[in-house]
């Protein structure tokens, strides 16, 4: 198998941009909040620390956190991993029965801070958040504004194709490589968070192949027969049941077509839907083998995603701030792809 070297193959929902623009030219250009979808307790075995980092990694911050906290790396509790190259706010807990809480103003780790620390009787769990809140600062945009501000507006009205960004294959892709040669048996003992970080590459390759195939067929945004819907701002899904109502209920963001994260086991789809993501998983039997093998089980993830709470404001003539909220598992960046083609700095 061969992969290309940039996303570009990927099917656009509104044509491919013809500004372009620099994200990223300082941390402070991309700012990302964690969302709880419930409040903590105020007590309990964990501590739960308000964590702001710059330009660091979640990994290192965790480790540099539980060594302050005198704990073992079993004993902290993050959410999801963050960008480094950004301004983030996230949760991180810390199991500590029977001790008191250490003096956050003690913790000496360069660009990290502790913003607040509150008790809760459960430890944060991956994936335990809601969604996050982007603010994001283009510089030096080409392009015309009118172009921008109606590309905007849509992505504000209408959503975004809900690809798993870049940074879920690695460097050059090579998370994908990486899962071939673990299915054909070549990487021996892999350690745990390698293996699945090649498992989840493989299984979000697939799903973007169908995703791009459906955005070309005009389908990403609407129910195509034999389709699996999930129901927004839920993981919840159903098989299309033939109720009349449902084509009406997807153009009304009530539910959202879904596509296939790949296991074991009969995919749910069936009809025209069945036929198109079967025809993706022929192409990449090696990893569907690998992924059946593993017996991980026939999942969804839905094909659209919806920026709520979505404001811009223009600086200056190039210069352009856009906030919004994404739900957990979803990509600041590819809400940036339907907007602009990125350019690194000079």
């Amino acid at each position: 198998m061969s992969y290309p070297v940039t996303f570009s193959h990927f099917a656009f929902a509104y044509g491919r941009p013809e500004s372009g623009a620099i994200l990223k030219a300082e941390p402070a250009d991309f700012q990302v909040t964690e969302q709880l979808a419930f409040s903590l307790t105020g007590e309990g075995e964990h501590l739960w620390v308000w964590v702001e980092k710059i330009g660091q990694n979640t990994d290192w911050v965790a480790k540099q956190i539980a060594r302050w906290a005198g704990v073992t790396q079993k004993e902290m509790g993050v959410a999801g991993k963050k960008d480094r190259q950004a301004v983030t706010r996230q949760w991180m807990s810390i199991h500590l029965p029977g001790k008191q809480d250490p003096d956050t103003q003690s913790l000496e780790v360069p660009g990290v801070t502790i913003l607040k620390a509150l008790r809760h009787n459960r430890k944060l769990q991956t994936g335990g958040l809601s969604g996050n809140r982007f603010t994001l600062v283009l510089r030096e945009i080409t392009g015309e504004i009118t172009d921008v501000e109606r590309r905007l507006q849509q992505v504000a009205q209408e959503g975004i194709p809900n690809y798993f960004g870049e940074q879920r294959f690695g460097n050059d892709f090579q998370n994908l490589a990486k899962a071939t040669a673990l299915f054909q048996g070549q990487i021996k003992a892999p350690k745990r968070h390698q293996k699945t970080m090649y498992i989840s590459a493989a299984r979000s390759w697939i799903f973007n192949e169908v995703l791009s195939q459906r955005v070309q067929q005009g389908t990403w945004n609407r129910a195509l027969p034999g389709d699996v819907f999930q129901l927004e701002g839920s993981q919840k899904w159903f098989a299309d049941d033939g109720a009349s109502d449902l084509a009406k209920r997807v153009t009304e963001e009530d539910i959202h077509p879904t596509g296939a994260l790949t296991g074991r086991g009969v995919l749910p789809s069936q009809s025209e839907a069945f036929q198109l993501e079967r025809s993706v998983l022929e192409q990449h039997s090696i990893w569907q083998a690998g992924l059946e093998k593993l017996g991980l089980k026939q999942e969804r993830r839905a094909l659209r995603v919806l920026p709520k709470n979505m404001t811009w404001e223009w600086l200056d003539n190039q210069t352009l701030s856009v906030s919004f909220d994404l739900p957990a598992g979803s990509y600041a960046t590819m809400v940036m792809r339907e907007l602009f083609v990125m350019r690194q700095e000079d």
